[in-house]
């Protein structure tokens, strides 16, 4: 399970150290930056896959996504203003667990050529390390620039042969040919975390129209194979739990899922009608709430599961139903729920004792002051987890 979330000079996010359990919920009012929050953890997640560089290009590259106060922040009653920087510009990434450990550095380049990536982020660190905090004795792998070494077995290091470029992750290069097995291990866990973030329902939605179905274990970002997902888990799992969640939201609804020369269609029964609605005619409160069910209820589990204001859309009479997934899904894999319903928050409590549930329900109230991102009740550096970054 990850314990740990750090991240350093991301948009609101300054300096934020975040505790895990195996369910975080994330609050705040508008603007705090719990979006930063879901994002930060998006990119992070884009290092499984050696695609860090291009989602930040994507967001508007390196210096749109820096945090743009001063360096060191705004003191209570002072007046933002710049001032010369001790430290290289910085965005850093992280997460660490009872058995390993990840975090990347991304900086600007370091050149007087002329060039138009100029503004591409490099990675100028990375290291994986096993334990919870990053220390000297636990470091597994590092990459500095691009040199990579990682530890042998008799516990001292071993340099690898090839230098990587300013873009490519060692998590993603070097795992192959290093055979560590503790790059692999963070490799595979951030390729498996899911992300899920306020479906299409409008008449254009790829989740209102027929599409061609196989069997679909886990649902698509965009909820385009939203039948497929739900008749692979009426079929793998077989034990009802489908139609029982259906009817918990809806009473007495049930679901028809067809297939016609491949494509898969959705439509659902609901009491009093003569036929059944298709995707097309559900409202946009129940289509998501479909979409929702297909992606918690999914018969292959994420390592982590990453819920961004799910209750978007939804009736306040659906929040107890959504609470209830939510809860079901995070008794098989960790779970982040970013939301901002109280009626969402209080139905969790309500079913969380109604259920006896026994994990951890990790409650993470974000406030911004003086532009800053940072965790409600927390009064200095000393309150927040132990974190430490690798050294440029």
């Amino acid at each position: 399970m990850i314990e740990t979330v750090a991240v350093e000079g991301y948009r609101t996010l300054r300096e934020l150290v975040v505790e895990l359990g195996q369910l975080t919920v994330v609050t705040g009012a508008n603007g705090s930056g719990k979006s930063n929050f879901f994002r930060a953890l998006r990119l992070l997640a884009a290092c499984g896959q050696g695609r860090v560089v291009g989602a930040l290009a994507a967001e508007g590259g390196l210096p749109s996504t820096l945090w743009a106060g001063p360096q060191h922040g705004t003191r209570p009653g002072g007046v933002a203003q710049g001032t010369r920087r001790t430290a290289p510009v910085a965005l850093r990434l992280g997460f660490s667990g009872p058995d390993l450990g990840y975090a990347i550095d991304l900086g600007l380049p370091q050149t007087a050529l002329a060039s138009p990536f100029a503004l591409d982020p490099e990675i100028k660190t990375e290291s994986v390390w096993s334990g919870g905090v990053l220390r000297t004795a636990t470091l597994q792998a590092e990459r500095r620039n691009g040199h990579v070494r990682t530890r042998d077995d008799g516990g001292g290091w071993t340099s690898e042969g090839r230098n990587l470029r300013t873009s490519e992750s060692m998590i993603d290069e070097f795992v192959d040919d290093t055979g560590a097995p503790e790059m692999l291990r963070v490799r595979r866990g951030l390729r498996d975390w899911r992300f899920y973030d306020q479906f299409r329902t409008d008449p254009l939605s790829p989740a209102r129209s027929a599409q061609v179905g196989t069997q679909t274990p886990v649902l698509a970002d965009d909820g385009a194979d939203l039948a497929a997902a739900l008749e692979t888990i009426r079929w793998m799992t077989a034990d009802g739990a489908l139609e029982r969640a259906v009817d918990d939201a809806f009473p007495g609804s049930t679901l028809e899922i067809t297939s016609d020369a491949g494509l898969f269609r959705l439509a659902l029964h609901q009491p009093g009608l003569l036929r059944p609605l298709s995707t097309a005619e559900l409202s946009d409160g129940t289509l998501r709430y479909l979409l929702l069910l297909a992606a918690l209820g999914s018969p292959r589990p994420p390592e982590l599961l990453v819920l961004n204001e799910p209750e978007t859309s939804l009736h306040p009479d659906l929040l107890p139903a959504l609470a209830r997934l939510v809860l079901t899904s995070a008794e098989r894999t960790q779970t982040i729920l970013v939301t901002h319903s109280q009626i969402l928050l209080d139905s969790l409590e309500e079913e969380r004792r109604a259920l006896r549930w026994k994990h951890t329900v990790e409650r993470v109230h974000l406030v911004k002051s003086l532009g800053e991102t940072g965790v409600d009740g927390r009064e200095g550096p000393l309150d927040s987890p132990r974190w430490a970054w690798a050294k440029r």
